[in-house]
């Protein structure tokens, strides 16, 4: 039994084909083909069932190939002690991040950790809380950057900052002549939302306990993707939208203007890098925590731990 034996059977578990395993081992389908048999021959078991397409992991399978993970992780972590040894920061880390905070977080650290860490190889990908848990939980992802608390096993949360969630008012609203507003000031008909499926819905949902209060029904309806979209909306189709604090940081004075705080304590959200709980770059989850926190703006990295919302 062999590393690459361990490896090929993950690839071919993740990818539900053989030839698409292969190409993504840089090898060829026969050679991998071949090394999976001899794994399953010194075993006297079936890995996979191959008469099915796509192709399907055995029952003894999932277990072999939950601890063939395991294996992987541990060996890597050989690697890893080296290198923290020599105090080198190397490798390739598949970082999942979600798009409330992707467009405004990013350009903060981003290029000046690649500088700072060359021999790091970041690959990015925007996606939700849900398929970012996914990911983690089936090595596609080695860290997350998300909304927490996510209470989910298996799974390790750092907490790096604490994001204050502000009100986009239209001038037309009965929010935008106050100082300083509450959840009940908030007319549920009038709020723009992020569509299902990401969690800062999820957390405002909760703030205003939209799934306790009966609305009626609406002549139209709309579920954005982004939150330019819901500021856009605001702007020239009244209503009001809630926006975590760093999509705020570039507004214009105008724009200044249509922001209404919440009442102390102000609502916040809580960002963590996530990683399965069988990681083992230590020494970059460290980097990068350490990088995002010198580069937030010091009102968002003063902010405290209190009123955090739930997911």
């Amino acid at each position: 039994m062999t590393i690459t034996q361990l490896e090929y059977i993950l690839a071919v578990e993740k990818h539900r084909n053989f030839v698409q395993a292969a190409d993504s081992c840089c090898v060829t389908q026969p050679t991998l083909s071949m090394q999976i048999q001899k794994l399953e021959d010194e075993l006297g078991i079936k890995v996979f069932d191959r008469s099915r397409q796509p192709v399907v992991t055995t029952q003894i399978g999932l277990e072999i190939l939950q601890q063939a993970r395991l294996t992987i992780s541990e060996f890597y972590k050989i690697k890893d002690t080296v290198n923290a040894g020599k105090h080198e920061i190397s490798g390739e880390i598949r970082l999942g991040i979600i798009p409330t905070l992707a467009p405004y977080l990013l350009p903060l650290f981003l290029m000046e950790y690649l500088k700072k860490y060359p021999s790091i190889e970041l690959k990015i990908k925007e996606l939700t809380t849900d398929r970012i848990i996914h990911g983690l939980k089936n090595d596609d992802l080695d860290l997350g950057l998300v909304a927490t608390p996510l209470q989910q096993p298996n799974l390790v949360e750092h907490p790096i900052f604490y994001e204050e969630l502000v009100l986009y008012v239209s001038k037309e609203n009965a929010i935008y002549k106050k100082k300083y507003a509450i959840s009940e000031d908030i007319n549920p008909k009038e709020l723009w939302l992020l569509e299902e499926g990401h969690c800062l819905r999820s957390q405002i949902e909760n703030l205003c306990e939209l799934k306790r209060k009966s609305i009626g029904r609406n002549q139209f309806e709309y579920q954005a993707g982004s939150l330019e979209t819901l500021r856009k909306m605001v702007e020239r189709n009244q209503g009001i939208t809630i926006l975590p604090e760093l999509a705020t940081m570039d507004f214009d004075e105008e724009r200044l203007n249509l922001i209404r705080k919440f009442k102390s304590p102000a609502p916040k959200r809580e960002i963590s890098l996530v990683a399965h709980k069988n990681f083992a770059k230590s020494g970059i989850l460290k980097t990068l925590k350490t990088s995002i926190l010198e580069a937030l703006p010091e009102q968002v990295r003063n902010n405290k731990d209190t009123n955090v919302l739930s997911l």
